[in-house]
């Protein structure tokens, strides 16, 4: 389901032409950037970041969300176990893992993961990436581990404990159905594979939020997903219509053009793979 970032948009009376209305363009990177700082501000976040747990799991977007928590800098394309990049779907070296991160009471922690994952409470929070989002809500995590990976060791923790599942997802990994895509995927199904064998997870009950979602919560802004796709160096790039009242769309305009040239990853250190 997506996060319901509704309580943060300005309520404004009258129609279309009683708004002012932007419109923003954001690449890959740019967009991950901006759900990071977004991250930082939802309530639950900011609850557990006084007082409680926050585990942010292994990947190249949580890599952002971790550095805007704890205010570092890492090699964000290595942060993470699977990775698409260089046309294949691809793994990091084991040999140099970066995360996952696990902060209590706003400092970060020496704990690891699944020790982390037998204290989390309700009112605790998980945030974990993902590689598909449909129209739903729902989402999906591609697995090369055949005991399902990192997700295999937060999901059923998280739901069975109610605890905060949130995943923050460009709005470049729209598919049609996450639950068609998970029917036809599997590790073992593939005879054919463009670099390592993968599955599918599709989860239930996390909060997924987007780029709308982040300009909700950071802006007051009403946004809508309105184009698509680019060309060197714009690819994956989406195309947003902002609406609101004339300081928050300007406010908002400005904050996206404050992140505006987000640099692009290089291909990390890849453990071998071929294409079969």
């Amino acid at each position: 389901m997506y996060y319901d970032a509704s309580r943060f948009v300005e309520n404004i009376e009258g129609g279309r032409d009683d708004r002012t209305h932007g419109i923003v363009v954001l690449t890959p990177p740019e967009s991950r950037r901006l759900l990071a700082k977004a991250m930082v501000m939802l309530p639950e976040v900011q609850r557990s970041l006084d007082k409680g747990i926050i585990v942010v799991c292994r990947g190249v977007t949580t890599a952002y969300v971790a550095e805007e928590l704890l205010g570092i800098t890492l090699d964000k394309a290595n942060c993470t176990a699977g990775i698409i990049t260089d046309g294949i779907l691809g793994s990091t070296n084991p040999d140099e893992p970066l995360g996952p991160w696990v902060i209590r009471d706003g400092q970060l922690s020496e704990q690891s993961m699944g020790d982390a994952m037998g204290e989390v409470t309700a009112q605790d929070v998980v945030i974990k990436g993902v590689n598909a989002l449909d129209s739903l809500g729902n989402v999906g995590v591609l697995s090369g581990n055949n005991m399902g990976g990192t997700v295999g060791d937060v999901w059923p923790i998280a739901m069975a404990r109610g605890a905060h599942l949130i995943t923050p997802v460009g709005l470049e990994k729209l598919v049609p159905s996450v639950a068609e895509a998970a029917r036809n995927s599997g590790q073992e199904l593939y005879q054919y594979v463009m670099g390592g064998k993968v599955g599918l997870v599709p989860i239930m009950n996390a909060d997924a939020v987007t780029e709308i979602e982040a300009l909700a919560v950071l802006g007051g802004v009403e946004a809508t997903l309105v184009a698509s796709g680019g060309v060197a160096g714009s690819e994956g790039s989406v195309v947003l219509a902002m609406a609101g009242s004339d300081e928050r769309v300007r406010e908002t305009f400005e904050l996206v053009k404050s992140i505006k040239g987000e640099p692009v990853l290089d291909i990390p250190n890849l453990w071998p793979a071929v294409v079969s």
